[in-house]
């Protein structure tokens, strides 16, 4: 089942990540950022295809992009807190898939299987209560998470297994080198 586009809020850390990762694979990418591209090093780059919400509140942007996807990931070392934990209750609140994905206790190559099993509709993965609730075909993918400033690294970790779950789910991405 193809990702179809990428989507975040690009604040530092997972958020970008995730748009790093569809630029490297040639997948189109967007979604919503605060007013003034607000994030914590400034202002978001504008080579990231994202729209400007009329608010610079994270909230808003963040339900936004739960509302226009089809799914959203959700990348963090150890529990959901702050705005990570805002998406998984935004998500419940609008019927959305989601899935989290803990860092901590997941190592790489296991959260690209986890992503690819549960897109491809594997129950064993789904973290939501409404089963009936599942990626569709084409999906258009939230990635979303913590900022690079309350977990180190996140950025270049979450590009990779984006990249690996594209590489997986894309058959025009398979021919791209994984990423270091």
């Amino acid at each position: 089942m193809p990702i179809a586009r990428i989507i975040s809020g690009g604040q530092t850390g997972a958020d970008r990540g995730g748009l790093e990762a569809a630029s490297y694979c040639r997948i189109p990418h967007g979604g919503w950022c605060p007013k003034g591209r607000k994030a914590e090093d400034g202002a978001t780059p504008a080579k990231y295809q994202l729209q400007e919400m009329e608010s610079p509140d994270y909230v808003k942007r963040t339900e936004a992009n739960v509302v226009d996807s089809d799914a959203t990931v959700v990348f963090t070392f150890g529990h959901p807190t702050g705005g990570s934990l805002k998406t998984l209750e935004l998500c419940r609140k609008h019927g959305k898939p989601y899935q989290h994905v803990d860092l901590r206790t997941t190592r790489r190559e296991g959260a690209v299987q986890q992503i690819a099993e549960w897109l491809n509709g594997d129950d064993k993965w789904n973290d939501y209560e409404d089963y009936e609730a599942r990626p569709p075909e084409n999906c258009v993918l939230n990635v979303a998470g913590s900022r690079e400033s309350k977990a180190d690294g996140i950025q270049d970790l979450v590009e990779a297994i984006v990249v690996d779950v594209l590489r997986e789910m894309n058959v025009e991405c398979r021919s791209l080198y994984p990423q270091g």
